[in-house]
């Protein structure tokens, strides 16, 4: 399949089938995003994988609960991934600082990416989740208080009808050569 193809087939999966993932499709997948360029080979991520479907019910139940519900969907996951980075590098924060950008952020989002494209080379659907109680997911996994989860990835096996096309706008709607006009 070709890239572009890929990227047209990727969408965001809310419903999963009751199925589970091998592992070494979820490692292909973490491969993917280790691969990833980042800023000055900084590389501020590390991956946590929960496959255990009690261990995805407990952190769903922890971390989808109030304003956070709508995304209590990734109960019925066959994976999560919990992306874990690391914004201290002194190059990447001090160009940060210069510049107003957290390039940590730019990094994760590049070996998201590559990870989610991965999936669904291998038929399996993911979603990107923002929006969650990251202090209780914290305690949950035991991790340091001052420890940054920007990202939690759900991922399992779908049934292809039932995922939409979504609208997009335009090529011509979004570049432009030369600034010109």
């Amino acid at each position: 399949m070709k890239l572009i193809d890929l990227i047209k087939k990727r969408r965001s999966v809310r419903r999963y089938l009751n199925k589970p993932i091998p592992r070494k499709a979820l490692l292909e997948c973490i491969e993917a995003a280790r691969l990833a360029p980042s800023a000055c080979n900084t590389q501020p991520w590390k991956f946590i994988i929960i496959d255990d479907k009690f261990k995805i019910k407990e952190i769903t139940d922890k971390i989808c609960h109030s304003a956070y519900s709508f995304n209590k969907f990734i109960g019925d996951s066959a994976a999560l991934i919990i992306v874990v980075s690391d914004k201290e590098g002194f190059l990447r924060k001090a160009a940060g600082v210069l510049k107003g950008t957290d390039y940590y952020l730019i990094d994760i989002g590049i070996a998201c990416e590559h990870l989610v494209l991965q999936a669904e080379e291998l038929g399996i659907g993911s979603c990107w989740i923002g929006w969650f109680d990251e202090r209780s997911l914290k305690k949950a996994l035991k991790l340091p208080g001052k420890t940054k989860i920007d990202v939690v990835i759900s991922l399992g096996y779908y049934d292809f009808q039932e995922i939409s096309q979504k609208p997009r706008k335009t090529l011509e709607e979004v570049a432009v050569f030369n600034n010109d006009g």
